[in-house]
């Protein structure tokens, strides 16, 4: 075992076992009383079809009590989840006549099922009558008083789940007519209800209409109309009721807390708002809750701030009907409108005592101050006569105990008619750049503690939003918290790593160590440049601080050297007295940053690094490796300006000077420190007015016909599409367009090869109604068009590219399957297109594919191309380079350029670069083409005398070549005679003229040779302005605005670039997005909006997104935004919820039919490429093995499962020397290193992996190391030969219970899949049956198959059902060991045999001993584990979160 020296002696210590916060295999699978309970009644081992009959004695004695008794405490609610009681018991079931008990029992669980992110409500799918019985009874127990209310809340939570998951028929269904227009029977008045039905005629008719249904109907459903219709009034007067009743109760402040997160989440879609919020605002629940003692109790915080988010929903300005955003303008003129509106009544019925308010200007009686001074002088009768005059409530049943006094009227006057900012000015305000009270600010900190128990003050990304602004303005809100929430974490542990202590000279020092961080000495401000016109702010505050790099190793130095320009950097001032003071407390009431001593942060940007001597170190690698280097930096920086003029104005006060303070200075790494460009573009789009493309407003919105936004609905579809090399042959075409009909153009009348011009004669597409429509009709199928589709196939003789093999064309090889035809002819077309593509689909080969056939069919459009990742973009743009688009029209943004596997250099930067280079090739042949035809001159110096070489010599000669070939009397061999660059093309294949060829050949080849010839002088053409340009910086603007047609970058970049590009002028016109799914929703958005709109209309015609939903979505830090929020939506998931039609990619040729069987069951339509089953390389059986997959169960080892070192970093040591001895095994038969990779499930394993690997293989010849090791979620979007999989865990699932997770796994191999697990674990998760069905249909101990040599010869198929040649099964990890070890001590001796060397001395065999018994247990600890470059943070990958 490896001897780990960077283990501290507490990781043991921690290791050690500690009382589970969740369920363990043991409570699912042991003794427990509720998992005894599940095996009687519902996880019998009978016939699957046997119906279930639930006991009420068992549900009230055996599961409720229990329960209650528990307090319904979460873990027991998620063991009984675990037994899958709900799937299997509750609801198979359930029926009219079940109890309460029963019923609250469906409630709870779905909530526990919510909590986890299980899917839930497609159980309810196929029994729609039941599921509409149950809704009913939690409506009507949800007004039950006599229910405590731990339950009702626990019935509000289910109801919420209900309102966030309308993209479900059944739910959708119950909820819509408790939000319908018969909740208006609850208004305060028929006068104010009269009055709200004239503002919009629908109103009126959607009444009328409500009001027949009812007339109409039976006595039961008449009675179910009346609960729907009070339902949620009766349970808002419950909610006001709460809050006035004392003493208070936890319980009732966490009731109170779900309900306002309740009607914040209906307030936050049109659908839901439309009627809600004008019962709400006649109902005063925002006076009522402001003025509530429970609101104004200290200890509820929480309560305050979901206060003011309901505030923010309930003003928001938005026509609640039509659903038409106002501007800040038209927000302003319908708030004057209800002042006067106030003015007028005033000066009618108040004549004598509010004067003064009628005849006020709107700016002096618009703040609350202002108003209530006016307000004050009518006596109690007159407000409330006031109040009664303006249509508001005045009054509440007499259950409600709010009492309308004048406190109350007065509140509610000035909550009407004050003036709010908007979201635009609430975003304008907010800052971008971290202080210590905003990153430890309490709303904020509180979402460390997030595990679903309690709701959050964060808006959510939902189904729909109410318009582009509110979707701007949430996500602004939540990536900002979120990057907060990553520089606290980062903060804190820098500061916990350095130890901050006490010198004797009373000063901070620091005993520990940081790669991210070194003490300083306070910055010096060099420079406050004077405020610019109209700011109250300095324009730019420079200072300058010195760093010491002498403690630092060479990597860590490289590192900092390599801070950019424009790289954010914190300055923290630490006080280790603050730090004592504050333990020496109460430690519950001190914040984070004071147990820390952390009493400033500061933000700054990086202006640049000078050395010792004051230059600039411009290149940190040629400055690093050079003689001179020193060890101490000056390091240049603009402060914030804002922060610094605010904390100058405390210094005139009288207060210290935070920047005297400041001793320390902390870098972040990487993309995570983009936040500040990423959060400037989104605040930048959220105060703009830029629009989406139209006729994709309402699709991204949420509304309107799903259907709407897909090329057959659009007017501007292309009837004609050239798909050149798209079909390799004629039964190509015909077979990839099943359900077409395909004619044959007039002018041939057989099938006949490419290319292929398809022409649709279909009718005519649909106009795009002009009429809005906030409806989402998603009941119905989008529409399909009902004739059979027909296109008119033609084709034409491709143009003689020249006589050069360069000049031919680079065709298309793939030959693709209908389904992919499908997504290539829909993303050609302009619209919407959403392409699934399953693992080893293909879904990068359609994607560029895509982008061939539009840079050829519309040569004046330009394209961008996003992707999540470096590497995915990197290997899209790979294979764009492989096809014929010419080099000189692509463009990469961004770094990953680096590591482009092609020729050619694709960066900005380096595209400058590849033009003069191209320039420089082809002056050499302009001379070398004028030498040939004798012109005198030095027509090569650059592009310019190149251009009047061509039009004074070079065009004149064709002109003159063509008049002969014009001439019906000239012959073939006139043709060649005339032909006037014989010589130039003489280095071409010859004969350039062959023999045989007649007149029209001859003239095909001339023309080729001038194609290549024009070809030359049209680069040289473009690459004449970067003679003339001297700056690099406008040589790579030109570039981009002039050249580039297909221009590529990650949605980070586009996120951080994307004010700048716009600026540029730059205009697109079609976006094609890989890896949608794994990409956030704001990051989905930005590339749509990337340039300014033309005549206020966006240029934009296509938008492409290709991903798969059913893999990981976006990595988000924090369990609060990514569960709570919702951070982790992509457009592409919300789509395809949305019910946008999709093409899902139906055959895979990734992997071997058996391993893809393993995933295939969550994509029911998967098929097989020909080739995964006919090639030899997927036929022969993985040397060595028994079989091509097997998951192998691994018992503790040493009386070890898995442990914990540090929170969330995970390990466990049986499985990872497991998976090294595979390793090693497969290595011994000869399997190639780079075709092998080890993943894992959490980042704490993958670390304990690389180090067993490290000490037994990593200085051995015979292994060396796989290709990769790293965790699943990292190594989506790759694949390998051979994956050998570690699932850690062995107390519970854990993550991987996500099955997109799962999918991933699962799918990354193509000939081999060893999996390491616990079988107990794994095989009860109800969520991954499925599979592990499948796995465990075969042996759980590894079965070899001895004496062989990678490759195999064996045939799979012939061994079904066999034994395999010399079989072994390995019993455990030791005796897999044991079994390597003897093969590598015979190898070893064999080796050394060939060479002819001597046996080795036993000490030097040390690192080849077998895993053994006495082996100390050795673990890798997070804590230690910082010089590790691809540490991660836990929550980026499967660690598990705190539970309660």
């Amino acid at each position: 075992m490896p001897t780990a020296k960077r283990l501290k002696s507490s990781a043991k210590a921690r290791a050690r076992d500690k009382p589970p916060a969740r369920p363990t295999a043991a409570d699912l699978e042991g003794e427990s009383e509720f998992a005894q309970l599940a095996k009687r009644h519902w996880l019998k081992t009978t016939s699957k079809s046997t119906r279930v009959k639930v006991k009420n004695d068992v549900v009230k004695k055996e599961i409720w009590d229990v329960l209650e008794k528990d307090g319904f405490g979460y873990r027991s609610l998620l063991v009984l989840e675990g037994l899958q009681t709900l799937e299997s018991y509750l609801w198979p079931g359930y029926s009219e006549d079940a109890s309460n008990f029963h019923v609250l029992l469906i409630a709870l669980l779905t909530h526990v099922k919510a909590r986890e992110r299980l899917e839930t409500w497609g159980l309810f799918e196929d029994r729609p009558a039941e599921f509409s019985s149950l809704f009913s009874r939690v409506l009507s127990m949800s007004l039950d008083h006599t229910l405590s209310l731990t339950l009702r809340t626990h019935l509000l939570n289910f109801i919420i789940f209900a309102f966030q998951s309308l993209d479900w028929t059944s739910v959708r269904k119950e909820c819509a007519p408790l939000v319908s227009i018969a909740i208006w029977h609850n208004l305060s008045s028929d006068a104010k209800r009269e009055t709200k039905l004239t503002q919009a005629p629908q109103l009126r008719k959607s009444w009328k209409a409500a009001g027949k249904r009812y007339e109409s109907a039976d006595d039961t459903t008449k009675a179910r109309l009346r609960l729907e219709r009070a339902w949620l009034y009766t349970l808002t007067l419950n909610f006001l009721r709460m809050l006035y009743v004392e003493p208070r109760t936890n319980e009732a402040v966490l009731y109170c807390e779900r309900f306002v997160e309740f009607v914040s989440d209906l307030l936050s879609q049109l659908p839901t708002r439309r009627y809600v919020n004008t019962l709400l605002q006649d109902l005063h629940i925002l006076p009522a809750l402001r003025l509530s003692p429970m609101l104004n109790d200290e200890t509820n915080a929480l309560l305050r701030d979901q206060y003011a988010l309901l505030a923010h929903y309930v003003h928001f300005t938005i026509d609640d009907q039509t659903g038409a955003q106002y501007s800040r303008t038209e927000a302003y003129d319908r708030h004057c409108a209800e002042l006067g509106k106030l003015q007028r009544i005033a000066l009618r019925h108040f004549k004598e005592k509010l004067t003064v308010l009628a005849l006020s200007n709107y700016a002096s009686i618009d703040r609350r101050g202002d108003l209530e001074n006016l307000l004050e002088v009518l006596t109690d009768d007159e407000l409330m006569k006031i109040v009664s005059l303006l249509e508001l409530r005045t009054g509440y049943p007499e259950s409600v105990n709010v009492i309308a006094d004048r406190r109350f009227l007065m509140e509610v006057m000035l909550s009407t008619f004050e003036k709010r900012k908007t979201f635009q000015e609430t975003a304008r305000d907010l800052s971008i750049l971290p202080t210590e009270d905003s990153l430890f600010d309490e709303s904020l900190v509180r979402t460390d503690n997030y595990d679903g128990s309690r709701p959050l003050a964060l808006p959510k990304l939902k189904l729909q939003y109410l318009s582009v602004g509110d979707f701007l303005w949430r996500a602004f809100v939540l990536y900002r918290c979120e990057s907060f929430y990553g520089i606290r974490k980062d903060i804190v542990d820098v500061v916990r790593r350095l130890r901050p202590e006490i010198r004797l000279s009373g000063e901070t020092g620091f005993a520990g160590t940081s790669k991210m961080a070194l003490p300083i000495s306070r910055p010096s401000i060099l420079e406050v440049v004077p405020p610019l016109v109209g700011e109250d702010k300095p324009s730019v505050v420079r200072a300058e601080i010195s760093l010491d790099f002498r403690r630092l190793g060479d990597r860590i130095r490289r590192e900092w050297d390599s801070l950019r320009p424009d790289d954010v950097v914190l300055l923290v001032a630490v006080d280790a007295t603050a730090q004592t003071a504050a333990t020496n407390g109460n430690s519950n009431s001190v914040s984070e940053a004071n147990k820390l001593g952390i009493i400033t942060v500061r933000t700054a940007e990086v202006a640049q690094i000078l050395d010792d001597k004051g230059k600039s170190i411009r290149d940190p690698s040629a400055y690093f490796n050079g003689t001179n280097r020193s060890s101490t930096r000056r390091m240049q920086l603009r402060l914030d300006p804002k922060m610094h003029k605010e904390d100058m104005e405390r210094v005139s006060k009288g207060r210290p000077d935070v920047y005297e303070r400041i001793n320390l200075i902390v870098r972040r790494s990487g993309r995570e420190n983009n936040f500040k460009p990423v959060l400037e573009s989104i605040r930048t789009l959220t105060l703009s007015e830029i629009p989406l493309a139209s006729w994709l407003h309402e699709n991204f919105l949420g509304y309107g016909n799903p259907a709407g936004a897909t090329y057959k609905h659009l007017s501007n579809r292309a009837s004609e599409v050239d798909f050149r090399d798209t079909f390799l042959d004629w039964q190509h075409l015909v077979a990839s367009l099943p359900g077409k009909t395909i004619e044959p153009g007039s002018e041939v009348n057989s099938s006949f090869g490419p290319p292929y011009v398809l022409e649709s004669i279909d009718k005519p597409p649909e106009e795009v109604s002009s009429k809005a429509s906030k409806k989402r009709r998603r009941d119905a199928e989008p529409d399909i068009l009902a004739e059979i589709e027909t296109y008119k196939v033609s084709t034409y003789k491709p143009p003689n590219p020249g006589p050069y093999p360069v000049d031919s064309p680079k065709l298309n090889s793939v030959r693709f399957t209908a389904a992919q035809i499908e997504a290539i002819m829909s993303g050609t077309q302009p619209g919407l297109t959403v392409i699934v593509g399953p693992p080893g689909t293909g879904k990068t080969d359609v994607a560029t594919q895509i982008i061939n056939n539009i840079y050829h069919n519309f040569p004046k459009q330009r394209t961008l191309l996003i992707a999540h990742s470096n590497q995915a973009l990197n290997q899209l743009f790979a294979k764009i380079v492989a096809l014929d688009i010419d080099e000189r029209h692509l463009l990469r943004l961004g770094h990953g350029e680096e590591e482009l596997d092609t020729e050619g250099n694709f960066s900005k930067h380096g595209r400058v670069e590849s033009f003069l280079e191209i320039r420089d090739r082809y002056l050499l042949e302009v001379n070398r083409l004028a030498a040939s035809i004798g012109a005198p001159g030095a027509h090569g110096n650059s592009a310019e005398t190149a251009g009047y070489f061509n039009s004074v010599y070079v065009q004149p000669a064709w002109k003159k070549f063509t008049e002969i070939v014009n001439d019906n009397g000239s012959s073939a061999g006139d043709i060649i005679q005339a032909f006037p660059f014989h010589n130039f093309f003489s280095n071409a294949p010859q004969p350039l003229f062959p023999a045989e060829d007649d007149r029209s050949a001859v003239v095909d080849v001339a023309e080729g040779c001038y194609r290549h010839i024009s070809k030359m002088f049209s680069e040289l053409e473009d690459v004449q302005p970067f003679e003339i340009l001297r700056r690099d910086r406008d040589k790579a603007n030109y570039l981009l605005i002039n050249e580039a047609r297909i221009i590529a970058m990650t949605s980070t970049h586009a996120a951080m670039r994307r004010s700048e590009i716009a600026s540029l002028g730059f205009h697109y016109d079609n976006v094609v997005m890989e890896e949608a799914a794994q990409i956030t929703e704001i990051e989905n958005f930005i590339p749509l909006a990337m340039q300014k709109p033309k005549n206020g209309q966006m240029a934009l015609q296509r938008v492409v997104l290709c991903g798969d939903h059913y893999q990981n979505s976006p990595v988000i830090q924090s369990l609060a935004f990514r569960h709570y929020a919702n951070l982790e939506q992509s457009l592409f998931s919300r789509l395809v919820r949305l019910g946008i039609p999709v093409i899902t990619l139906d055959q895979q040729g990734r992997a071997r039919p058996s391993i893809a069987a393993l995933y295939q069951w969550r994509y029911p339509n998967l098929g097989n490429l020909p080739h995964v089953e006919g090639l030899p390389e997927f036929q022969v059986a993985n040397a060595g093995f028994k079989y091509d997959y097997q998951f192998i169960n691994v018992p503790d080892y040493k009386g070890h499962g898995e442990v914990e070192p540090t929170p969330h970093f995970i390990q466990n040591l049986g499985e990872a020397e497991y998976a090294v001895a595979l390793y090693q095994y497969m290595r011994l038969l000869g399997y190639p290193a780079s075709k092998i990779s080890i993943l894992t499930t959490y980042a704490g394993q993958r670390a304990l992996v690389k180090d067993i690997l490290a000490f037994r293989c990593e200085n051995e010849a015979i292994f060396g190391m796989p290709k990769i090791v790293t965790t699943v979620d990292k190594y989506q979007g790759e694949q390998n030969d051979y994956v050998i999989l570690s699932l850690t865990r062995t107390s519970r699932v854990g993550y991987l219970r996500d099955i997109r997770r799962l999918t991933v796994a699962l799918s990354r191999a193509r000939f081999g899949l060893y999996i390491v697990g616990r079988r107990e674990v794994f095989e009860a998760c109800y969520e991954l049956r499925s599979a592990f069905e499948l796995l465990l249909s075969r042996p759980d101990k590894l079965v070899l198959s001895t004496g062989e040599m990678w490759p195999s010869s064996r045939i799979l198929a012939e061994e079904d059902g066999k034994a395999a040649p010399n079989e072994a099964v390995m019993e455990s990890v030791e005796h897999l060991g044991q079994f390597v070890y003897e093969m590598t001590v015979a190898k070893v001796k064999q080796l050394r045999a060939q060479q002819g060397l001597l046996d080795e001395e036993e000490g030097s065999e040390a690192k080849l001993q077998p895993i053994r018994e006495e082996d100390d247990v050795q673990y890798v600890d997070a804590a230690s584990d910082e010089e590790d470059e691809e540490q991660e943070e836990p929550a980026q990958e499967l660690g598990d979160i705190p539970e309660e």
